[in-house]
């Protein structure tokens, strides 16, 4: 079965259980309710086709569902703790005084009956709740995910619509032009396509559709915008001035959010330093327990093993629910372009490009796709570093098994420790094994082809400003764009004036210039390249004269660069912030080893030796805790801690989860390295 028919089948599913349960449906929720009315409006933010009748039916369902499976579940639970005897009916008592022993030996016979009532009950709120709540939230996430999209891309779409009436084009060529942008504008661009279609397919004057949309849309800045558009056309105003206040309006707000966003990372900064000390500050804690013989090593371990992780992990996602990743995968995907553009973004390792669309026509294009593989093959052995350049992640395919069979080797000839007690006996060498040489092998080559990968990436967008400057300059003095791209590119140095004369070349090979722009962007593919080609080449088609279009997205980019330049500025303090801790609780942990630990397990050694070994040669100070497997926890607390600050470091920096790895293996080398003298 394929997967849409699968998703065809649940989704004709759950339309059953809706169906059944909406009796229950009309019963308890009043049609024109609050609940109603809210679930109705987000179902329409969210681009999603059931009615709302139908989905809070199923809403229902789900929750009675799991309600009830949570019920059965509590109820034999709780049956079972009492049925073996694991909790006692005499332990569950309020304290109420009864006088009568009859009445007293009656409340007694109902305890255990109230308590596996209460359990179910407990058990199946927490599943309707969980099953009703979870489905129900739904078009509310997916509404705030639209909504976070189309504010961050509402000031660039806002460009490209004054770059477009710059350009000569009229009302309902924009809103046209808009709705073809999918590729580039995402989410603006879908709600545009809503109102294209209403027009086009459904009769409604666009006006009327303009006025719909700015009701149903999840973005309470584009609903603005929409009505004050509407209120031009329906005025007959200057659409090109109105476009340009806009422009100039939602570039000042995307820096004004930026800041915000800012603002609240260097509050996150500061939380972050109070919660990563505070497993240091319990592990202290635990361990001069352990020295008056009160410690249970099972709250060690979950304190390194389970707080630590859970600290960051949890900081990371409360980080992933404020730092805002840049939308779109920066392909450009035109149509009415030739065929070699449009599989060309899907073109890699397993899929070969154009000739994917040709196999089984004739044996000519199988043989022809052999053929292309094979070439694939060679280009990529003979130069496989270009080819990881371009897909960093793809070195995890070699390095993983490599790491794998590397530590099955190392088992396999004993120097690999298998047992806990090999662990702490010698901690440095089981964790340099098992952790961090496979982190090494892994994590190194991937940090690498990364950041090699994004050097090339900044190249080009570091000058792009500039040379957009230098592009709208030279179109004003008469040359055509094609002549001042050649212009830019005798003038200019770096990687964008080499593909400017790539482009420039391709242009005079037959090539045109739209398709030469889209090649280019689609090579690096980078959102927010993405935007600016997309303006260039629809601006292009119109006239060759375009200053003021240039002008418009080299302001842009300026806004983009100004944005960029102020966030390396302010997340380089978050980040510092998060290195000092490290450092801080790094250097503690060392303190802690080597004149705290060391020192009393040499003062228990010198006083069990004094003594005769009376108290035997294991003797453990204060009887609670073992030293060597405190320095083995240790050496895990600041090595997993490594980890984390590191992968934090990387994503409050750029968005981007894999850019910590360079901050991972800096952070382990160092606590390796510290350990190795401490340890």
């Amino acid at each position: 079965m394929s997967f849409g028919t699968e998703v065809e089948g649940q989704s004709g599913g759950l339309d059953v259980l809706g169906e059944l349960f909406y009796p229950v449906y009309s019963f308890v929720f009043d049609s024109e309710g609050d609940l109603v009315d809210d679930v109705e409006t987000k179902l329409a933010e969210a681009r999603m086709s059931d009615t709302v009748e139908l989905f809070v039916s199923k809403a229902l369902a789900i929750g009675i569902i799991s309600g009830l499976s949570l019920w059965a579940v509590g109820t034999f639970l709780s049956y079972s703790l009492f049925a073996l005897d694991l909790v006692d009916p005499e332990a569950l008592r309020l304290g109420i005084p009864v006088p009568d022993p009859t009445v007293a030996t009656f409340m007694r016979s109902l305890v255990v009956p109230t308590a596996v009532f209460i359990a179910g009950i407990v058990f199946g709120s927490i599943g309707f709740a969980a099953g009703f709540g979870g489905f129900l939230s739904i078009p509310y996430s997916r509404s705030s995910a639209r909504k976070r999209e189309i504010n961050m891309l509402l000031a660039d779409s806002v460009s490209f619509m004054y770059a477009l009436s710059v350009g000569g084009l009229n009302q309902l060529e924009i809103l046209r032009s808009m709705a073809d942008a999918e590729d580039t504008y995402g989410e603006v661009s879908r709600e545009f396509q809503s109102i294209v279609n209403e027009t086009e397919y459904f009769g409604t004057d666009y006006r009327n559709a303009i006025r719909q949309q700015a009701m149903e849309t999840p973005s309470e800045d584009l609903s603005q915008f929409l009505t004050d558009m509407l209120s031009i056309v329906n005025s007959g105003g200057d659409m090109e001035g109105f476009l340009s206040d806009k422009k100039e309006k939602h570039l000042r707000t995307a820096k004004q959010q930026q800041e915000m966003t800012l603002e609240t990372l260097e509050l996150f900064g500061e939380m972050y330093m109070t919660l990563s000390l505070f497993p240091l500050l319990l592990i202290i804690i635990l361990v001069i327990m352990g020295m008056m013989g009160d410690s249970d090593d099972r709250l060690l371990y979950a304190t390194v093993y389970l707080l630590i992780p859970l600290t960051g992990v949890g900081f990371l996602v409360l980080v992933s629910t404020v730092k805002q990743d840049e939308p779109g995968d920066g392909f450009l995907r035109p149509k009415g372009t030739s065929d070699r553009l449009e599989t060309e973004s899907r073109e890699g390792l397993f899929h070969l490009g154009l000739v994917e669309g040709f196999v089984g026509r004739f044996s000519l294009f199988d043989r022809i796709k052999d053929r292309e593989g094979t070439y694939k093959t060679k280009q990529l052995l003979s130069e496989p570093h270009l080819f990881f350049k371009r897909n960093p992640t793809y070195t995890l395919a070699l390095t993983v098994p490599a790491a794998a069979v590397l530590i099955a080797s190392a088992v396999s000839v004993g120097a690999a420790p298998t047992s806990i007690d090999a662990w702490v006996a010698r901690p440095i060498w089981s964790t340099v094994i098992w952790v961090y040489i496979p982190v090494y092998l892994t994590l190194v080559p991937l940090a690498v082809f990364h950041e090699w990968h994004e050097r090339t990436r900044n190249a080009i967008v570091g000058k792009l400003s500039e040379n957009l400057r230098k592009l709208s300059s030279a179109n004003d003095t008469g040359q055509t764009l094609l002549e001042s791209v050649d212009t830019v590119a005798d003038t200019s140095s770096g990687r964008l004036a080499d593909e400017f004369e790539v482009m420039y070349a391709k242009v005079n090979y037959g090539m045109s210039l739209r398709e030469a722009l889209v090649e280019f962007n689609n090579k690096y593919h980078i959102p927010r390249l993405a935007r600016t080609v997309k303006l260039i080449s629809e601006a292009q088609e119109a006239s060759s004269q375009i200053t003021d279009v240039l002008t418009t997205a080299a302001q842009a980019s300026e806004n983009q660069d100004d944005i960029e330049r102020e966030r390396r500025s302010r997340t380089r303090m978050q980040i510092a912030i998060i290195l000092m801790t490290y450092v801080t609780l790094l250097g503690v942990m060392a303190i802690l080893q080597t004149q705290f630990i060391d020192v009393m397990a040499s003062l228990v050694d010198t006083g069990s030796d004094a003594g005769g070994g009376g108290a035997g040669g294991e003797m453990n100070f204060g009887g609670g805790v073992d030293p060597a497997l405190l320095s083995l926890l240790f050496f895990h607390a600041v090595t997993i801690q490594a980890i984390l600050s590191g992968f934090i470091s990387g994503y409050i920096r750029n968005a981007d989860i894999i850019s910590g790895v360079k901050f991972v293996v800096i952070l382990m080398t160092i606590a390796l390295g510290t350990w190795i003298y401490v340890g």
